[in-house]
C-alpha cells in the first residue's frame, strides 16, 4: 500500500531542540517539506532553561577553539560558515533585546522564551511542521530514502537528520536514542561521559568545606594542561560555578585538580613584606583583603595557620603560598548527567562531511548538534556549534 500525500515529506527530524529546530526552518526556507519529531510534551526544554533562564545563545569571539572533539578539525568548516554574528543579526531581526553579560557572552535580558519564540516563528514563516509527544519506533530504510515508525504511524522522507541531543540532563527527556540510530547504520559511537558538570568531594573535605556552601571566589583551575581563571562555587556537594564547570570536561577519573585561590596575587611576595611592614599581622588578614571573609576564616582554619606572621619562617611563608597557589584536590567524581550542561563524546565525526553533517556513505542520513562529537566551553559557545552544524544540514537536506 503507498503512503498517503500527508505521510510523505522530504525531511524528517527528530528532535525539537536548538539545532533540530534551526535545521527545520533553514530547510523549510529551501521549499523543502520539513517535519520536526519529538517525545516530549514541549519543544526547546534546554534552551528554556539554559543560561539561568535567560539563554546565553550565542559567543561574539567563539572559535573552533572553544570546543573539543577526537577530531578537532571538523567543527572549522561549519563554524565559518554560520558565524555568531549572523545570528545576531536573525535575533536583532526579530526584535530580541540582548546584553553582553561577560565577555562575548550573549544573553536574552528578558528571558530564554525570547529565543525559542524566534526559532518557532521562523519554522512557521519556514513552513515546517512540528509534532510533539511522537515516540520514535522504528526506523528502516526505503528506496530513495527512509520510513520512520510513530506511536501514530509510519512517515516516509528523503531526508532524515537526528538532532537528538546527548544524555545530559534525564529529567528534560535526553536519550540516547541519537547513539542507537548512529549504530544502527555502522556508525561509530565514541564514549560519551557527562562535560560542563559540577564536582563531588570525598566526604571529609566535603564536610569541612559543607559550611562554606553558596560561597563563590575567583580562582585559576588546571587539569590535564588546560587551565580556566573563572568563579569557584562551593556547594552543598562539592565544587561548581564556570571554574569547575569548564574544568569538568577536560577531567577524568582519578585525575587531581589544582586550583591557585589568589590567580591575581603574588602570594609568597606579599606575605612577606607584609610580615615586614606588620608584622602583628595573620594569614588570615591576608585572606581576608582577597576572599569572601567566611571562606577566607575556613581555609585558614584548614590549614592550620595561626600566630602572626612574624613567627612564620622563610619556609613556612612559601608553604602558605604554595597551598595557596595550588591547592590541590582529588574530586570522588562529578554529578554525572543529572545536572552536566553537555555530553562529551558521541557521533564519530570521521564518518560525517564537514560540509552537510551527513553520513559521508549516507548522504541522505545527518547528525547535527550535541549528539555528534563536538562540544564546546561553557559561555555560548554549545549553542553557536547548535545554529552552526544546523544551517549545514539544513542548507543541504
Amino acid at each position: 500500500m503507498t503512503a498517503s500525500p500527508e505521510s510523505h515529506y522530504d525531511v524528517i527530524i527528530i528532535g525539537a531542540g536548538a539545532a533540530g529546530l534551526m535545521c527545520a526552518a533553514t530547510a523549510g526556507y529551501r521549499g523543502r517539506r520539513v517535519l520536526v519529531l519529538d517525545h516530549t510534551n514541549k519543544p526547546g526544554k534546554k534552551i528554556l532553561m539554559s543560561g539561568g533562564g535567560r539563554c546565553n545563545f550565542t559567543n561574539l569571539n567563539s572559535t573552533p577553539a572553544n570546543f573539543l572533539s577526537d577530531n578537532p578539525h571538523y567543527c572549522i568548516s561549519a563554524l565559518k560558515r554560520y558565524t555568531p554574528q549572523d545570528f545576531v543579526e536573525l535575533v536583532d531581526r526579530h526584535g530580541v533585546e540582548h546584553e553582553e553579560k561577560a565577555p562575548g557572552q550573549l544573553f536574552c535580558k528578558d528571558s530564554a522564551k525570547d529565543i525559542l519564540n524566534l526559532l518557532l516563528t521562523e519554522c512557521d514563516w519556514a513552513g515546517a511542521e512540528i509534532r510533539m509527544k511522537t515516540q520514535v519506533r522504528g526506523i528502516v530504510e526505503s528506496g530513495d530514502g527512509y520510513v520512520v515508525a510513530t506511536g501514530s504511524g509510519k512517515l516516509r522522507c528523503q531526508s532524515l537528520v537526528i538532532a537528538t541531543g546527548g544524555l545530559s540532563i534525564p529529567t528534560m527527556g535526553a536519550t540516547g536514542f541519537g547513539y542507537d540510530v548512529a549504530r544502527q547504520f555502522g556508525l561509530a559511537v565514541l564514549p560519551t561521559r557527562a562535560g560542563l558538570v559540577p564536582f563531588t568531594l570525598q566526604p571529609e573535605l566535603r564536610e569541612q568545606l559543607a559550611p562554606l556552601a553558596g560561597i563563590s571566589c575567583p580562582v585559576k583551575v588546571s587539569c590535564e594542561g588546560q587551565h580556566f581563571r573563572e568563579p569557584m562555587l562551593v556547594t552543598h556537594r562539592g565544587l561548581s560555578g564556570p571554574a569547575m564547570l569548564q574544568i569538568s570536561s577536560y577531567w577524568h577519573p582519578g585525575d587531581s585538580l589544582d586550583i591557585n585561590l589568589l590567580p591575581a596575587c603574588q602570594i609568597q611576595d606579599d606575605l612577606m613584606a607584609l610580615r615586614r611592614d606588620k608584622p602583628q599581622s595573620t594569614v588570615v588578614h591576608y585572606l581576608n583583603q582577597h576572599l569572601p571573609k567566611r571562606f577566607a576564616q575556613a581555609f585558614n582554619e584548614l590549614s592550620g595557620w595561626a600566630g602572626p606572621l612574624q613567627s612564620f619562617k622563610n619556609a613556612d611563608i612559601e608553604q602558605v603560598a604554595r597551598t595557596l597557589g595550588d591547592w590541590v584536590i582529588k574530586p570522588s567524581g562529578t554529578e554525572g548527567y543529572r545536572t552536566a550542561e553537555v555530553t562529551l563524546g558521541g557521533v564519530d565525526t570521521r564518518q560525517l562531511s564537514s560540509k552537510t553533517m551527513a553520513v559521508l556513505n549516507r548522504p541522505d542520513l545527518y547528525f547535527i548538534g550535541e549528539v555528534v562529537d563536538v562540544t564546546g566551553h561553557l559561555g555560548g559557545h554549545n549553542f553557536q556549534w547548535a545554529w552552526a552544524s544546523a544551517v549545514a544540514a539544513g542548507n543541504d537536506a
